[in-house]
């Protein structure tokens, strides 16, 4: 997805982008994510003055993950707004004003988002993805499912340090 800087600045209208991106890359290597839709960007861009270009919009995107807790598969919709401000600039080494900090410096006419839009939704996926709230999980030592029926394992944990005290009071 490219930008070109003369024709935002010279648009009297926010120039609109709506785009499909495939972004199966981003999520590559992740063990969690088995799958991922096609990224859908649809984005504004508006002349901000002084050689400045701000884009703004959404992101979304769904995700074929498993639970974290019980293992079963399901869909993650990941909705992001996106917004950044980009600063043309013909030096390669421009120091930013006060108050600029948060502008990224491009050279040249033309921007290729892509880079940004993926950063974005790569800062915006789950660490880890739940069915529900409520999810119980899995049994730790059988492995049932406890979100379908209780195991009779035994569940309570002894410091192993501490083991020998409990014989002590059986006698």
């Amino acid at each position: 997805m490219i930008i070109n800087f003369r024709q935002i600045s010279s648009s009297e209208a926010p120039v609109e982008f709506h785009q499909t991106l495939d972004v199966g890359h981003v999520v590559q290597g992740r063990k969690d994510i088995a799958g991922i839709s096609p990224m859908q960007a649809d984005l504004q861009a508006e002349p901000a003055g002084g050689g400045v270009v701000r884009v703004t919009g959404s992101l979304s995107t769904e995700l074929d993950m498993s639970c974290s807790r019980c293992l079963k598969p399901l869909k993650y919709r990941v909705d992001v707004q996106f917004e950044e401000a980009f600063k043309q600039s013909d030096e390669d080494s421009v120091e930013l004003d006060e108050g600029e900090e948060d502008l990224v410096l491009v050279s040249g006419e033309r921007l290729d988002l892509t880079p940004y839009l993926e950063e974005a939704l790569l800062l915006d996926l789950p660490f880890s993805a739940v069915c529900k709230d409520a999810c119980k999980g899995l049994c730790p030592s059988c492995g049932t499912d406890l979100n379908e029926r209780q195991c009779d394992c035994n569940t309570e944990r002894i410091d192993p340090r501490l083991a020998a005290l409990g014989d002590f009071f059986k006698k």
